[in-house]
């Protein structure tokens, strides 16, 4: 009865052997994410925005600072002149408007990298959903991503697809772009 079994079970492996199975080539491909992320048109737009805008109120502030700078210069020459009582309280101003002048920096430094933050992350979320259905599109089993996140430590140059993913996603934000601008054309008409 061993006998038999042993037989069986070498005549089963050797069929198996003599079959060849079928393999699937895995369609696998990476971007470079550092690339994507300054040649896409969304995220270059989004960087000039804040950029704009932190430079815009960054005036606004430098002004109120260069006045209080001012003040400051003509505070020390004024002390001498009118005594030590006048110094002590101007001097407590000063201390006052320095440092609602420091915090008025932080917090508008704050505020600009919240609301960019938020708008970034957004865009990122977007930029991987597109990714995904590029993926499934085209028939990759795997992109792997490869830039300041590195997950990918090597890869053939031929699987690189992040010129077709920013063209691609250039074209898509193009396209959504020229929509708004006919949607508000045909507003204003109305």
């Amino acid at each position: 009865m061993k006998k038999v079994l042993f037989i069986i079970a070498i005549s089963l492996s050797a069929i198996a052997c003599n079959q060849t199975a079928e393999v699937k080539e895995v369609k696998t491909a990476y971007i470079d994410t550092s690339v994507l992320m300054k040649e896409y048109t969304e995220a270059k737009d989004l960087e000039a925005k804040y950029k704009g805008q932190s430079e815009e109120k960054g005036r606004q502030l430098e002004a109120e600072i260069n006045r209080f700078k001012q003040d400051a210069a003509n505070f020390q020459k004024q002390a001498q002149a009118n005594g030590q009582e006048w110094a002590q309280k101007q001097g407590a101003e000063l201390q006052k408007r320095e440092q609602q002048l420091s915090y008025a920096q932080q917090s508008l430094a704050q505020q600009l990298q919240q609301e960019s933050g938020a708008e970034m992350d957004t865009l990122v979320s977007g930029v991987k959903k597109f990714i995904k259905a590029y993926g499934k599109e085209k028939g990759y089993a795997y992109i792997y991503g490869t830039g300041d996140a590195a997950s990918v430590l090597y890869a053939e140059e031929k699987y690189d697809i992040t010129k077709e993913i920013i063209k691609a996603l250039n074209d898509k934000y193009k396209s959504a772009a020229k929509t708004e601008d006919k949607e508000e054309k045909e507003e204003t008409k109305k």
